[in-house]
């Protein structure tokens, strides 16, 4: 896999590839587990939900994948009894590599059973350090919406803070958060 995985006491942060991403549009659920080594949840996304997290379609990801798939990563548990797969329990994903303005755009995802234990903070906190310390970037910036608790405090404790507020076409007014270098 290109790039190398990012570690953390309970993650391991793996690249996500055009290889992965492909076997994801397409529903190959064991391909997916072979390439990662990890068990895929039941609830995997489908290309609907993929799509609106990269921002892009299967094509446009084919295009440029390096520059599209920039700090991409699944979030992946080791099992937690002996002889549990490791499992895939979320991802943390960039909107594309950073233009000439330094400016990174981060999204987070966890599994339901997954929720409230801090994985999407320490997910988040060792992508955004990784995205920090790359040549050109200064800023990694986020958006949530005011009344998503659980997402705004995944941001703080990753050390971002509220800069204001804007337009979401589909989400109306979302609070913007930044991190910087």
């Amino acid at each position: 896999m290109p790039g190398s995985a990012l570690h953390t006491p309970r993650l391991t942060l793996v690249p996500i590839t055009l290889e992965i991403v492909e076997a994801v549009f397409t529903g190959n659920r064991a391909h997916v587990e072979r390439v990662v080594e990890a068990h895929v949840p039941e609830a995997w996304p489908g290309r609907a939900l993929v799509e609106r997290a990269f921002s892009a379609s299967l094509d446009r990801i084919r295009e440029n994948p390096d520059v599209r798939l920039w700090g991409d990563r699944l979030m992946i548990m080791a099992g937690t009894s002996p002889g549990e797969p490791r499992r895939i329990i979320g991802s943390v994903i960039f909107h594309g590599q950073p233009g000439d303005d330094g400016i990174a755009e981060v999204g987070y995802g966890v599994e339901a059973e997954s929720q409230g234990l801090g994985i999407a903070t320490e997910g988040t906190r060792a992508s955004v350090d990784w995205a920090l310390a790359q040549p050109g970037v200064r800023v990694v910036r986020a958006t949530t919406p005011p009344w998503h608790r659980a997402s705004i405090r995944v941001l703080e404790k990753s050390g971002f803070a509220c800069v204001g507020t804007e337009e979401h076409e589909a989400l109306g007014e979302v609070s913007v958060f930044e991190r910087r270098s």
